[in-house]
């Protein structure tokens, strides 16, 4: 077992412009956008409270309030409902509130990339491990992908990837993983390859947006050159990292859906509320009803 320091913290990057998803996310993030009735980024707040975490550091941008109203007590709305009687509401509502001084919030400035933003995040971060959550990917499963990944670091010690597979024709995608020495819940990474061609590719296991990363990673950040579209990438740093710190991989068992595109969206709200006992049968039932529609040329235009 690992004498490491314990993860307490998780920075979840939040400053994207959701342009994928315009005109939707002209006035209102994308992390709001609703996967059945809870907004993106509460997936990954849960998630990361499942595994352990204690305080959720957001690194937001312009036009980001809606987040932070999102994770605040809302007195007006709870009053109205106590009044009306709707205790499940409240109880869910209160539920998914952190506890006071448990979440923070920084600026990044300027859209420099995903290192950047995590580069933000040094302050509050300190000097110990932390967890790195992107909203955008949303786990489905029996339990989301961190506690995997917490519990190899507790073997481990050092940085830890969530992995998934993909179809090897898929691999240019994605951040590819090379497989080393097998450990209990995962194994040590060996490689790291941003978007290889398929022949080139040391595997087929993704990077799938979940990481345990020790702090050192922000001075290879702060002296980190740009990397693709000119940004700051996390990747990059990663790799260097790699040459004096261990790497290991947990490889999640779930799936891990990409809402920051819109088949990957609409597919998770098909998931999530296919796994709902409340409205499975509903949702079941359309879905057979519309692919029937379709298939006899019936769809909307």
């Amino acid at each position: 077992m690992s004498h490491a320091k314990p993860v307490r913290k998780a920075v979840i990057p939040v400053a994207g412009n959701g342009t994928r998803f315009l005109p939707a996310t002209k006035a209102m993030p994308k992390e709001m956008l609703p996967i059945v009735d809870r907004p993106v980024v509460q997936y990954a707040v849960d998630e990361a409270r499942q595994a352990g975490i204690e305080h959720i550091i957001f690194v937001t941008g312009r036009n980001k309030q809606i987040i932070e109203d999102h994770f605040d007590i809302a007195p007006e709305l709870m009053s109205s409902l106590s009044r009306a009687g709707k205790t499940a509401q409240l109880s869910e509502l209160a539920d998914m509130l952190p506890t006071a001084g448990s979440v923070s919030f920084t600026r990044q400035q300027a859209p420099l990339g995903l290192g950047h933003a995590v580069w933000c995040a040094r302050e509050m971060v300190g000097d110990e491990p932390f967890a790195l959550l992107l909203p955008d990917m949303v786990s489905h499963g029996k339990r989301g992908c961190m506690a995997g990944l917490v519990e190899l670091y507790a073997e481990t010690g050092g940085n830890i990837l969530g992995v998934e597979q993909c179809a090897l024709e898929d691999v240019s995608k994605y951040g590819i993983v090379g497989v080393g020495d097998t450990v209990n819940h995962g194994f040590a990474v060996t490689t790291m390859v941003e978007k290889p061609h398929p022949d080139d590719a040391p595997s087929n296991l993704f990077l799938n947006g979940r990481y345990i990363l020790q702090p050192s990673i922000f001075d290879k950040l702060a002296d980190q050159p740009r990397g693709a579209g000119d940004d700051v990438q996390l990747t990059d740093a990663m790799v260097t990292l790699s040459k004096t710190e261990t790497f290991h991989a947990h490889p999640y068992q779930g799936r891990m859906f990409d809402c920051g595109c819109k088949h990957g969206f609409l597919e998770a709200n098909v998931a999530f509320a296919l796994a709902r006992a409340d409205i499975n049968a509903l949702v079941f039932d359309s879905l057979k009803s519309m692919i029937a529609s379709h298939e006899r040329g019936f769809g909307s235009p």
